[in-house]
């Protein structure tokens, strides 16, 4: 694993110093680590619904409404079980 070092200003420390506790992080690291896990997940499931926002522009004039609905079924079915969401 590489290290990495960051600032930050004094307010922000202190505020992710009291979410510390109440959210039962054992240290800061372990709370940044989570913060960007998050960070990433959601510009992941940005990009997804971009695409499927395109694609489905896109379908819209080469197929029917019936595929288009079970096109869009498809794609969340992936969606949900790659981010685990139910």
């Amino acid at each position: 694993m590489d290290a990495i070092t960051i600032k930050m200003d004094e307010k922000m420390l202190k505020e992710m110093d009291r979410k510390l506790g109440e959210h039962r992080y054992s240290t800061r690291t372990e709370f940044i680590r989570d913060a960007i896990r998050d960070k990433l997940s959601e510009l992941e499931k940005e990009e997804i619904l971009k695409s499927i926002s395109r694609l489905r522009g896109i379908s819209r004039r080469k197929t029917s409404d019936q595929k288009l609905h079970a096109a869009g079924e498809e794609a969340f079915q992936l969606f949900e079980k790659k981010f685990k969401i139910k």
